[in-house]
């Protein structure tokens, strides 16, 4: 029985599970999403997401620990310059899983795990705009300015004979 073991093995050795999310991981930070299945989707963003927060400090001693899970040069670097400086500010959730189906030939479900300030269509774009007028959710009609009036009142019919 597995009582209180929170890893996902992925049927796989625990060597063999660490050089898989160590690949995956390399590659999710170099293309910034890639397509995998579900299941190694949900373990990688359990691995990934700790080294993303050691990313945000830029220390000799951060880059080693960082560097001992993923043994890539070039990911350290992309890690630490272009991803730290774009989730700087967020507290976590930099990654997102949208499940995309099953997978042909062996019907695996496929999900695409991707880093969430890397994709303009979901986050804030450049070029939105954003509202600072309060919205309500009272179906009043907004009030006119000061010495504008209508030509007609608008009187609302009712279904009522008026009392006589």
């Amino acid at each position: 029985m597995r009582h209180g073991d929170k890893i996902k093995n992925l049927s796989r050795t625990a060597s063999h599970r660490k050089a898989l999310l160590s690949n995956l991981a390399c590659e999710l930070i170099a293309h910034k999403r890639i397509v995998t299945t579900l299941a190694k989707a949900k373990a990688l963003r359990v691995y990934v997401e700790p080294l993303i927060t050691k990313g945000k400090e830029n220390t000799t001693h951060q880059r080693r620990v960082v560097f001992s899970y993923l043994q890539d040069k070039e990911a350290i670097t992309e890690l630490f310059s272009t991803i730290a400086e774009k989730i700087g500010g967020r507290p976590g959730g930099y990654t997102r899983i949208i499940k995309l189906g099953a997978r042909t030939g062996d019907n695996a479900e496929t999900a695409m795990i991707e880093l969430v300030d890397f994709n303009e269509i979901y986050g804030k774009g450049k070029g939105e705009t954003k509202d600072t007028s309060k919205k309500t959710r009272r179906s009043r009609a907004p009030k006119k300015a000061a010495g504008t009036t209508d030509a007609a009142p608008e009187t609302a019919p009712t279904d009522e004979k008026p009392a006589e």
